[in-house]
Formats: structure tokens, C-alpha cells, sequence
């Protein structure tokens, strides 16, 4: 049975390589195309029509007869020398193949044969298309290297529109790879060529893009940011389209990923008022693209927006309603066998039982999620070999080549070197004579031209040295420069979100104000207040990013201090709360899933000891990191009632200080409890501990004169305590 995959990435190679051919070919039926094909002699033509007649079965799943049209176009092209129609005949063939394995072989050949008839468009096409089908089974340096020749072979056609979609594709490689900085590179030329076309729908996917980006990485703010432009794009009337995607599907997956945004933003939201606030704009947004959904009867964005929904109903307790909206978005994944995607139904169907107590169900339907999660991971570990595999081909061949290139080199320089040697036995042939000749002439003032000589290479000696100590100083202030240039590097780099979002705010109230002075012109005094109000609230917006990008700063200049392994008075009770909320924040950004309540309780009288900030904020991080790992290994079979729960507190005692770390996990059995601190050590499972943290949190506590004892009570939870002394 064909493989669904290859039927999806391959549809476009009959739709696509075919626009070049007759244009009447479309409208013919097979009947008319072998009346046609019967009074044909074997030429170009012929093999046309072959081609033509396989296209037509091949649209009807007759893959019998379409695989057997298309050989006898390919014979007949090769008996021909027809490139071109070799070039589509194997693309035929690659769509008849049954298994990826037979697909790839004749993609090589259309490639190979659209190359040798130096028809630029054929080319570009078939690399499109094999980039297309390597990035969907996860070849992503071999489908990078397609479409970025792809993109040459579209620059050199000076065609605008296919250069666009190639570095769209391009950029959307580099997502894949989780390479942020190419991804934005590739979708702004993308950007600046599909406005210049004005192609807005292509301009908003260009946006998706950058934003799922953002969105990955949980800077959720910069997704809103780019996702709303694309919004805007869309909105926008275009005269040209590239993509296959229609506006209104666009529409749909901008809205649907700005519904996650929010929904993002409102589960870390500690004010409760703004957290439903947030949630009321994620279902508006969701609701909205589920009608884009119905109405382009689009499954893609419908299985996620229903996912969405279910998902967010189960945050805000309509238990009825995420239900429903469930079981829609299980029933679609069921048909298409996403094992991805059943894992989080099953995962929010075991929350949803367990919410309506329906315990017996919640862990049949926790046990098919880890079914699924098992799956998923031997997959992801096969395709992981895969990749490593593909990447060593790749590598071979690209060593080859250039070992290839380097014996050509080698060879075109022998033969250089060769009449070089030639020229310069001539050339010493002819100044040896003139040597000769010269030699009794020079001899009378050989005197007189050393001593110049000498007394020249004296001032020029002289001058070198003082050329030398100019450069010298000159190196140390470069030096002195660079130190600085990476201090305000790092700066620049931390203060460029907020600061984006003030020059974009500053834009739309110029705009803003320009509206509003058109409106006052008009006596449209409603009108004008509605959009001053628009006008402050962004002056808001722009102050409270102001402000972000001057913390930013200090804390930049605060923590660019290398440690220096001096002990300074420092604040102890600042560097715990800030760890613990940097500790907290950081596995937020790993696992959005993951929910504990932070406690701290820090004695305000303990004042600051000397201490080496970096060393001890190494050891609070370790310890703090190490409490919400085990409340999370306790809180993932879904204990029922179970708050997760991290506290950290400080108290002055009689000349030395006491730091507590408290979690309520699941502790540590007492058989290895007086282990935790020898070196390598770990209860981790194997991948995911290196067994250093405690034993280096150990060294650097004994370093400072202080000490570190642990109390732990299985399944219950445990207590690292430290002493410094004061």
C-alpha cells in the first residue's frame, strides 16, 4: 500500500512539473489522450502524451497503468535524449513508488535529468520537491542543501516569486534545527521579496513562522508581537498569491497559535483578574479560527484548534466542554494515526477522569498516554539514528567532492609549478649573464654602495622601531576596546526585545496621532477620544518596556562581573529569592506543563555576610533545582490532591547563618541518603544527572567555612540545610 507521506510530498511534483506542458493536456481525458497517443509518431510529442496518459491514471490510484505509461515515456525520452521528458517521467515514477526507499532513487534521476537539459525551471522544481519530501521524513541537512540550490538556480532566473517560496523553505529548514538566528535571516529576505510582490498571505506566513520561533522558545511576548503583524497582513488585500495555503487558512493558524500565546500567558499569570482576562482572549481566538476551520473544512488547523480548546477549557473547569471538544480533536487523530498527538489527547482525557473522579478511567487513559510516550521515544530514537546516519552520508559525500576538487587543485598546480620552474631557469640563465657583465662595473663602487646601504638600513631599523611601539600601544587600547565591546554586546542583546517593542509602540502612535488629527479636522470629537485613549495606552506600554530594558541593563552590569574568587558583603537573602525565581522561571521555559507553588520565608535581620556571590549562587540554584525535579517526578503520575511545593528560608543564628531548601517530593530512601554528596553519585535516571551538583555544592559550602546536612523522610520530602558563617 503507498505510503500516505510520499502521496503528500509528491502530490505537488504532478501539479507543479506539469505547468510547462501542453495546456490543453489538462482538459484531455485518457480516452482522448490514447486516440491521441495512437496516431502519434515517437517523438518529443509522443513522449508528452505518454506522460500526460500516466499523470491521469495516477490521479485515480491507477498506479498499474500509470507506472507502465510512464516507463514507456522514459524508454521513449532516453531513445530520444529528451532530458526534460526523462526529468518529469521519473518523477512520475518516484509517485507510482510503493516505499520511500524506491521513492528516492528515481527523485535523483529527475534531478540528474532536469539537470542535463538545462531547463532552469525544471531544476528548481525538482529540488523543491526532493527538499520538500527530505524535510517532511526529517532529512533536514539534505533538504536544506536542495532548497538553498533552489534558491541560486531562482536568483539566476531573476524570478522574484520562486526565490521567495524557496527561502521560505529555507527558513522553515532552520525552524526545524531550532537555528533561530538563520531563521530569521532567511524569513526577512523572504519578507522584503513577497512585499514587493504583494503577496500578503505569503507575508503572514513568513510571520507565523518567526513567531512559532519565539513561541518554542517561551518568549511569548515577541510570538504575540510577529503573529499579530501576520494577522494584520492577512487582512490586507494582495494581487498575487505564491503559497498553496488560501488566506482564510492562514488566518486560521495565526489565530489559533496567538489562542496558545495567550493561553501560555494566562497559566503563568499570578493575578487571577488578569489570568481570566488572558483566557477570555485565548477562546476568542480559538473559537475564531475553528470557524475559519469549519468553513475551509480544513482537518489540519481543525485537530489543533479542537486540541486547543479542550485543553483550555480544562485550565478554566468546563469540564463538559473540554470534553467535547476532545473527543472531536481524538477522533481526527485517530483517522490519522498521529501517535504525537493521541499522546496529549490521552493526557488531558487522564486529567479531565481524574477532575470528574473518575479514577479508574484516568489511569487506563494515563497508561495509554505513556504507551504513546514510549513509542514516540523509540521513534524519536530511530529517526535520531537515522538523521546521524544521513549526516555521516552527507559528510562522506562532501568529503569526496572536495577531496576531489583538492587532487584537481593539486594537479593544476603541479602543472603551474611545472612552467613555472621553466620560466625561472630562463630567467636565471639570462641574469646570470648579466651578472657577469655587471660584475666588473660594480666592483669599483661595491664600497661606496655598502656603506649607503648600511646607514640606510640603520634609519629604516630605527624607524621599524618606533613603528613597533606605536603598534603596541595600539594593541592595548583595541584590547581595552574589545573588553568593553563584549560587555556592551551583551547588553545590546538582552535590551533588544523591549526595546523593539518601543519602537514598534512609537510607530503605531504616530500613526495614531496622524488618525487623530484627521478625525478632530473632521469634527469627529468621538472618534478622536477613542483613539487618544489607544494613544495612552501605548505610551503605557511603552514605559513599562522602558522600564524592562533598564532593569535588564542593571542586571547585565550586575551579573557581567566575572567571579573573581573574593569574598564581598552581599545581601544573602536577595541572592535566594532571586535564584529561587530563576530556578522557577527556567524550568517554566523547559516544561510548560510544569505548575509548583514557591514559598520564601527570609529573616530580615540576618543583613549581608562575605561570601563569593557566584559560588554560593551555584549551590542555591543546584539545591533549589534539584527540589523542583523531585516535586515533579512526584506530581507526573497524578497524585491525586498533591500540591507541589518548594520553600526557602533564612535564619540568623548565634555567628552563622542558616539557608533551608524544604520540598515535599518523594525524598530519598535512607540507603543511600548518606551518599548524595560523593562525586558521580545521582538518583537521576541515566541521561539526566552527572552525580557533580551536590558533591560540588558540598566543596564550595566547606570552602567558605560552613557546612551542609540534609533531612529527608521518604515519600514525604526532604530538607538541605546550609551554614555559613556570619
Amino acid at each position: 500500500m503507498k505510503s500516505l507521506l510520499i502521496k503528500i510530498c509528491l502530490f505537488n511534483f504532478l501539479l507543479i512539473f506539469w505547468f510547462d506542458m501542453c495546456a490543453q493536456s489538462d482538459s484531455l481525458k485518457i480516452d482522448s489522450l490514447k486516440k491521441l497517443l495512437a496516431i502519434q509518431k515517437d517523438d518529443t510529442n509522443r513522449v508528452n502524451t505518454l506522460n500526460e496518459l500516466g499523470r491521469q491514471f495516477l490521479k485515480k490510484d491507477d498506479y498499474k497503468n500509470g507506472e507502465q505509461c510512464t516507463n514507456d515515456a522514459l524508454w521513449l525520452a532516453k531513445k530520444l535524449n529528451f532530458k526534460k521528458g526523462q526529468a518529469i517521467a521519473y518523477g512520475f515514477k518516484a509517485d507510482a513508488a510503493a516505499t520511500l526507499e524506491e521513492t528516492w532513487p528515481y527523485l535523483d534521476s529527475a534531478i540528474q535529468s532536469a539537470k542535463e537539459s538545462k531547463d532552469p525551471p525544471i531544476i528548481y522544481l525538482s529540488y523543491l520537491v526532493k527538499g520538500q519530501l527530505c524535510r517532511s521524513t526529517d532529512k533536514y541537512n539534505e533538504a536544506l542543501y536542495c532548497f538553498l540550490e533552489a534558491v541560486k538556480i531562482a536568483e539566476l532566473m531573476r524570478d522574484k516569486s520562486n526565490t521567495a517560496w524557496a527561502y521560505q523553505e529555507v527558513a522553515g529548514v532552520y525552524l526545524k534545527l531550532g537555528n533561530s538566528k538563520e531563521l530569521l535571516r532567511n524569513y526577512k529576505i523572504a519578507l522584503i521579496l513577497f512585499s514587493e510582490l504583494n503577496s500578503n498571505s505569503d507575508v503572514a506566513l513568513c510571520y507565523l513562522g518567526i513567531g512559532d520561533d519565539y513561541y518554542n522558545k517561551g518568549n511569548y511576548d515577541s510570538a504575540e508581537y510577529y503573529l499579530t503583524k501576520g494577522l494584520l497582513s492577512v487582512y490586507k488585500p494582495s494581487s498575487n498569491k505564491i503559497s498553496s495555503f488560501t488566506p482564510d487558512e492562514v488566518k486560521g493558524f495565526l489565530l489559533l497559535d496567538i489562542g496558545k500565546v495567550y493561553e501560555m500567558k494566562a497559566a503563568m499569570e499570578n493575578n487571577k483578574e488578569n489570568a481570566n482576562e488572558l483566557y477570555h482572549e485565548s477562546e476568542k481566538n480559538y473559537l475564531e479560527a475553528r470557524l475559519v476551520g469549519e468553513g475551509d473544512r480544513s482537518s489540519t488547523l481543525l485537530q489543533d484548534v479542537y486540541l486547543g480548546l479542550g485543553s483550555l477549557y480544562l485550565r478554566k473547569n468546563k469540564l463538559s466542554d473540554s470534553k467535547r471538544y476532545l473527543d472531536k480533536a481524538f477522533q481526527i487523530f485517530k483517522e490519522r494515526e498521529s501517535k504525537k498527538d493521541l499522546k496529549e489527547v490521552y493526557l488531558k482525557y487522564s486529567i479531565y477522569d481524574s477532575a470528574i473522579g473518575n479514577y479508574k478511567k484516568a489511569y487506563e487513559d494515563h497508561k495509554m498516554y505513556m504507551q504513546y510516550f514510549e513509542e514516540i521515544q523509540q521513534d524519536s530514537s530511530i529517526r535520531k539514528a537515522a538523521q546521524i546516519q544521513d549526516q555521516f552520508e552527507y559528510d562522506k559525500k562532501e568529503a569526496l567532492a572536495k577531496a576531489e576538487q583538492e587532487k584537481k587543485d593539486a594537479e593544476a598546480k603541479r602543472i603551474k609549478n611545472q612552467q613555472y620552474f621553466v620560466i625561472a631557469a630562463l630567467g636565471i640563465v639570462v641574469l646570470a649573464v648579466v651578472i657577469i657583465a655587471a660584475i666588473q662595473y660594480r666592483s669599483n663602487k661595491h664600497k661606496q654602495r655598502a656603506n649607503a646601504l648600511l646607514q640606510q638600513q640603520k634609519e629604516k631599523v630605527e624607524t621599524t622601531l618606533l613603528e613597533l611601539k606605536s603598534t603596541q600601544a595600539q594593541l592595548i587600547q583595541s584590547e581595552k576596546m574589545a573588553s568593553l565591546g563584549e560587555l556592551t554586546a551583551g547588553i545590546a542583546h538582552e535590551i533588544q526585545n523591549p526595546l523593539n517593542f518601543v519602537n514598534n509602540f512609537s510607530d503605531v502612535n504616530k500613526e495614531l496621532l496622524a488618525e487623530m488629527k484627521d478625525e478632530m479636522d473632521k469634527g469627529n470629537l468621538d472618534d478622536a477620544r477613542s483613539i487618544a485613549n489607544d494613544v495612552i495606552e501605548n505610551e503605557e506600554k511603552i514605559n513599562h518596556h522602558g522600564k524592562r530594558a533598564d532593569g535588564i541593563v542593571k542586571g547585565m552590569l550586575q551579573h557581567s562581573r566575572t567571579s573573581s574568587g573574593q569574598k564581598e558583603s552581599m545581601d544573602v537573602n536577595a541572592l535566594a529569592d532571586e535564584y529561587l525565581r530563576l530556578a522557577y522561571h527556567g524550568l517554566r521555559a523547559k516544561d510548560k506543563s510544569f505548575n509548583a507553588e514557591i514559598k520564601s520565608d527570609l529573616d530580615p535581620s540576618i543583613g549581608k555576610i562575605n561570601i563569593v556571590p557566584q559560588e554560593i549562587g551555584r549551590v542555591l540554584l543546584n539545591l533549589i533545582n534539584n527540589a523542583f525535579y523531585a516535586v515533579n517526578e512526584k506530581a507526573k503520575p497524578g497524585a491525586p490532591n498533591y500540591e507541589p511545593r518548594v520553600i526557602v528560608s533564612t535564619k540568623k543564628l548565634d555567628g552563622e547563618v542558616e539557608i533551608s531548601v524544604v520540598d515535599n517530593g518523594n525524598g530519598i530512601p535512607k540507603n543511600i541518603v548518606d551518599k548524595v554528596f560523593q562525586p558521580f553519585f545521582t538518583t537521576k535516571p541515566t541521561g539526566q544527572g552527572t552525580g557533580l551538583g551536590l558533591s560540588l555544592a558540598y566543596d564550595i559550602v566547606k570552602a567558605h567555612g560552613g557546612v551542609i546536612k540534609v533531612e529527608t523522610k521518604e515519600g514525604e520530602g526532604s530538607e538541605f540545610r546550609i551554614y555559613l558563617p556570619n
